[in-house]
């Protein structure tokens, strides 16, 4: 029996991880014996998960990670096995000039993980979500039924969608319309089969395969950072260029602006980039009036180079500069007063972003050490309280302010970044007590309340899991009735609930 103990947790360190053992399974075939022989599986990849949903909790555990071949490709979609990394999958694509733009930050992930969790990612305001690239799915039911769905072939009618025999009820609730949504069981009248699987975090079948669309070439990319003096001055200007790329999109201008994402990072991620030595390691000078930083992942027109590039930026900002992606962002960049705090990467400058984007990924890191050290020293009951909510961006700013009263007048410390370009942040508590741990916890649900009101969506790119917190807002959003409903369709499809139970669902009598 292998040692169990790096199985027991997911990256969110849910507490309480057990198991009844852990296959590693090679073959679709295999998959189906697995799950045709145990009383309880729980299939991961990664285990990145943030929700505690990749901690198993006495399930026999199905890792996808020794599944990684690439089955079949065509030159607009590549079918992989669930294992296969983010990474791996980028690398294999790169050999022919493809990419997979969905991709989520941590390329770490698996294939089958990112369907199974509708994962997102910073560059979601441009390509969207994992969904929207899935074009098909080999999946293993809970009986060891082994199902192929191709986007298009099978849709729900009459308010179900037969699946295997089996007629599987559609929710009757109504999603909200924002860019990145992971609350449970998508639902919509003529839904396609393809989408049930997406989201449903391993509760409704196991993911084998999955197959993807793909773009090519790969475009040129620039990086921009930019040192906002005010949080207001950075979402007028994320504004700004939301509104230029969506334009250039429309238009298909190759000289319009092209921002495929934009990060922030909040005073406070900027103070613990500076207190943990980031801002240091990777060579950035933040400046001390700093409110808000940018990170704008610019696309240029095919063929762009560094050199071109660097010639239009000696040209200037001006009037009688070229009218070219880089000059039109210098000239917003410019008029709202952040031109002369901005940092431009080049294409090809492959170190320089790597720097850039590590600052990113230090401020979660950064938060993550901090919880941590609060649990061994403090209280061990402390555990990481974050929120993940999306609103449609014009709310943005409103949604931000609230996520900062409702911390402030609990007395709470806190850090706020993510994805302004899609409305969509991570405002993080930094607890010193397990008091703080329950006032975030309430706090969340407040703002769990006024994202819905707004548009928005409570739960956006990480799922709901076990964690009670995520399982509240989701009911909270869909109401009893639509969590009855989503025990429908988990029914129809594991009626003795033996995938992932007490993922997304509380477990109750024989079905989730």
């Amino acid at each position: 029996m292998p040692d169990l103990t790096p199985y027991l947790e997911d990256a969110a360190h849910y507490p309480g991880g057990h198991a009844a053992g852990i296959v590693f399974p090679r073959s679709l075939e295999e998959v189906v014996a697995a799950v045709r022989s145990a009383r309880a599986v729980l299939p991961i990849g990664a285990q990145s998960s943030l929700t505690g949903g990749a901690t198993p909790m006495g399930e026999l555990i199905l890792s996808t990670s020794r599944m990684t071949r690439v089955v079949d490709e065509t030159p607009a979609t590549i079918t992989v096995e669930a294992g296969l990394t983010i990474a791996a999958l980028q690398e294999h694509l790169s050999r022919r000039g493809a990419w997979f733009p969905p991709a989520p930050t941590f390329t770490g992930a698996s294939a089958g993980g990112i369907a199974a969790t509708n994962a997102a990612g910073a560059a979601t305001f441009k390509y969207g979500s994992t969904r929207d690239w899935v074009e098909g799915l080999t999946v293993v039911l809970a009986d060891g039924a082994v199902v192929r769905l191709r986007r298009g072939d099978l849709r729900a009618h009459g308010g179900r969608v037969e699946i295997a025999g089996r007629k599987v009820p559609v929710p009757q609730y109504r999603m909200p319309e924002v860019a990145k949504h992971s609350a449970g069981y998508f639902a919509a009248p003529d839904m396609d089969a393809v989408d049930l699987f997406i989201g449903s975090e391993g509760t409704l079948g196991v993911i084998v395969e999955v197959a993807f669309r793909v773009l090519s070439p790969v475009p040129p990319t620039a990086l921009a950072l930019v040192a906002c003096r005010s949080e207001e001055q950075a979402i007028d200007l994320a504004a700004a260029l939301r509104h230029a790329s969506i334009e250039t999109w429309r238009s298909g201008d190759a000289r319009g602006a092209d921002a495929a994402a934009i990060e922030c990072m909040d005073r406070r991620c900027i103070d613990i980039l500076v207190e943990d030595g980031a801002a240091m390691r990777e060579h950035v000078l933040v400046p001390p009036a700093t409110g808000m930083l940018l990170l704008v992942q610019l696309e240029l027109p095919a063929g762009a180079t560094a050199e071109q590039a660097y010639e239009e930026i000696a040209a200037g900002a001006g009037a009688n500069a070229p009218d070219t992606p880089i000059v039109r962002f210098c000239r917003m960049a410019g008029h709202a007063g952040a031109l002369d705090l901005t940092e431009i990467v080049m294409p090809g400058d492959t170190r320089r972003m790597a720097q850039l984007t590590a600052l990113r990924e230090a401020v979660p890191a950064g938060i993550n050490q901090r919880v941590g050290l609060a649990r061994r020293t403090v209280d061990q009951r402390i555990a990481k309280t974050a929120a993940d909510m999306v609103v449609p961006f014009e709310h943005f700013a409103q949604m931000n302010a609230i996520y900062r009263r409702g911390f402030e007048s609990r007395g709470l410390d806190y850090a706020i970044w993510g994805h302004i370009s899609d409305g969509n942040v991570h405002p993080n508590v930094i607890p010193r007590s397990y008091e703080d741990v329950e006032q975030g916890q309430e706090a969340i649900l407040e703002f769990g309340r006024e994202a819905a009101r707004l548009g928005g969506s409570p739960l956006a790119e990480h799922g709901v899991g076990r964690n009670p917190v995520k399982q509240a807002l989701l009911r909270q959003l869909y109401g009893d009735a639509g969590i009855e409903q989503m025990r429908a369709v988990k029914l129809a499809l594991d009626p003795g609930c033996r995938l992932s139970p007490g993922v997304i669902l509380s477990c109750r009598g024989s079905c989730g």
